[in-house]
């Protein structure tokens, strides 16, 4: 992994930023994915930094064998026991809390590595998706299984060509993936019919295109051709919020990315976000999430905590 720092002025004095990670192949390893334990990752990284958010480029997937682990995605803090499956997602903003007495196995990769057929099944473009999760029983094994396999071929580079072994990691991962979107053997989200499913995708969709255009749940509703109940109805099993609460929460979202990770103003965000002017964002940024945009800003680059 190769970090980017990136600083601001203020007041004469640098004041850091929240840091793009963009992914960086080991040394003699085939690019686009990496193996590593935790103790291996604590070895050769700053706990400092770890525990700082920053925004990687690439997808974590991690399996916590022991210890307690918290780990925070998103401006939300999860508490990770034994057994649990964390998936962050490339461009979410997120940091370690501390790995000491942690221990677990985690897969960096690229988006690019899986071929579509399985990027596609595995939803590994839904943003929205859990980033803990809990496999139990059979599937909880199965996971184990697919994990320790990856870990064990990316360990023995020199046992096949390396044409052939990035295709056994690009196999081996696709099963991980796989077992980790779908950790109780059923797809999630939808009504339990193609048809409820679908409506949520569309949906979800035209969010993550629009919603710096449009917080109505009348305006997707008309574009998608649906009734808003039927919208609401589909984000309330697909999501379990309302069509409307899942419009905010994404607005909510990226209101707490521009402020996190860069020095605009409240008056540009406010405008980016597709709001009529600073007091109107600032309203509706407190009363969504408990705060002001100033005092939430302040909050998160304090340190590793408090945003969340």
């Amino acid at each position: 992994m190769v970090k980017k720092r990136q600083e601001r002025q203020e007041g004469g004095r640098a004041v850091p930023e929240i840091r793009e990670v963009a992914f960086s192949a080991p040394a003699g390893r085939p690019a686009g994915v990496e193996v590593l334990t935790l103790a291996e990752l604590r070895d050769r990284a700053d706990a400092c930094r770890l525990s700082t958010p920053h925004r990687p480029g690439f997808h974590h997937l991690l399996l916590l064998d022991s210890g307690r682990l918290v780990h925070c995605v998103d401006f939300r803090e999860h508490v990770l026991a034994p057994g649990d499956l964390l998936w962050s997602r490339p461009g979410q903003v997120q940091h370690f809390g501390d790995l000491t007495g942690a221990e677990g196995r985690l897969v960096l990769f690229e988006a690019g590595f899986l071929d579509a057929a399985t990027a596609a099944a595995a939803r590994v473009e839904d943003w929205y998706g859990p980033a803990v999760r809990h496999p139990e029983g059979a599937a909880a094994r199965a996971v184990d299984a697919a994990m320790r396999a990856l870990h064990q071929e990316f360990g023995e580079l020199g046992g096949l060509p390396l044409e052939i072994h990035l295709e056994v990691l690009r196999h081996l991962l696709a099963v991980l993936v796989l077992r980790a979107a779908h950790p109780g053997g059923q797809p999630g989200g939808g009504d339990g019919t193609c048809e409820g499913n679908a409506t949520y995708v569309r949906f979800r969709d035209a969010v993550e295109r629009d919603f710096t255009h449009s917080r109505r749940v009348a305006d997707y509703a008309r574009s998608l051709g649906y009734a808003p109940r039927t919208l609401s109805r589909a984000t309330e099993v697909g999501a379990g919020v309302g069509a409307k609460e899942f419009i905010d929460r994404r607005v909510v979202l990226e209101a707490k990315r521009l402020l996190a990770h860069g020095d605009q103003s409240a008056a540009r965000i406010a405008d980016r976000l597709g709001f009529a002017d600073a007091t109107n964002f600032s309203k509706f940024f407190q009363r969504r999430a408990g705060t002001t945009p100033i005092a939430f800003r302040e909050a998160v680059r304090g340190g590793a905590g408090g945003a969340g």
